[in-house]
Parts: C-alpha cells; sequence; structure tokens
C-alpha cells in the first residue's frame, strides 16, 4: 500500500471498539440479549495496574477483556448491588492480538471478546466456555 493510500488512516478509538462490542449486543439471540440489557459496557486501553495486580497478570497485554460483577447463577434477589456488572474491554490488547494473529476481522474479535465475558455474567467458568469455543484453534 503506498503512502497516500494511509494518508487519514488512525488505529481504532475506544468508541470504535465500543460500538463494535454494541453491534454485537444488538445481534444476541434470546435469551443472552436480555441477560446483556443490564450490563454496562466499558472500555479502556489497557486494564490498571490494581486489576492486573488481582488477576496475577505482568503483561496487561495479556487481557484482552474481564467481566466485573455477580454472575447470574449467583445473583439472589435478596442481593443489594454495590456497582452495576460491567464488561472491560481493553482497546490496545484488542488490537495487538488482532495485529498478532492476523487472521481474523477486528469485528470479530470484539465479538469474541465481548461474548466471552458475557459468558462469565451468564455464570460460565471459563472452562464451560472452552468446551464450545475453541477460539484458539
Amino acid at each position: 500500500m503506498a503512502d497516500s493510500e494511509w494518508s487519514g488512516c488512525c488505529a481504532p478509538t475506544l468508541a470504535d471498539i465500543e460500538a463494535l462490542a454494541e453491534a454485537a449486543r444488538a445481534a444476541l439471540p434470546e435469551p443472552f440479549s436480555t441477560a446483556a440489557e443490564g450490563v454496562v459496557l466499558r472500555v479502556e486501553d489497557l486494564a490498571d495496574d490494581a486489576t492486573l495486580e488481582a488477576l496475577g497478570i505482568d503483561d496487561p497485554f495479556e487481557l484482552t477483556g474481564l467481566y466485573d460483577g455477580i454472575p447470574l447463577t449467583q445473583k439472589s434477589v435478596m442481593d443489594v448491588a454495590q456497582q452495576p456488572d460491567a464488561i472491560w474491554l481493553f482497546r490496545a490488547a484488542i488490537l495487538d492480538e488482532w495485529m498478532a494473529r492476523g487472521d481474523v476481522t477486528l469485528d470479530a474479535l470484539v465479538t469474541h471478546v465481548f461474548v466471552h465475558e458475557l459468558a462469565h455474567h451468564l455464570g460460565w467458568s471459563d472452562a464451560d466456555i472452552a468446551r464450545i469455543d475453541r477460539w484458539w484453534e
């Protein structure tokens, strides 16, 4: 690609990643779409140091997404929410994985990360998710 063809091109912004995730949410079938309605979506460049430390992660580029909340399978109607359930997407880590892979579109990767974190909201473990989502293959 000639230099002039790259003129005006920029990396996807936080808002771009959020729009891709919101499109993924809008495309969910029932009953997942209803479950996803109450989850707040947050997009940052990278996870903060406290989050990384709590998860035992040294490299912030290893964390593309995070579910922060109480899974639906553990909630009670008697629970008083301290904060809304949230799915965090980390733009720089997602872009890093997207470039490293080179075999998937950005919207597919954002959808994958969003759905993976939504599965945690539904009460699925990483092992549960891995049985049906063979993403790494």
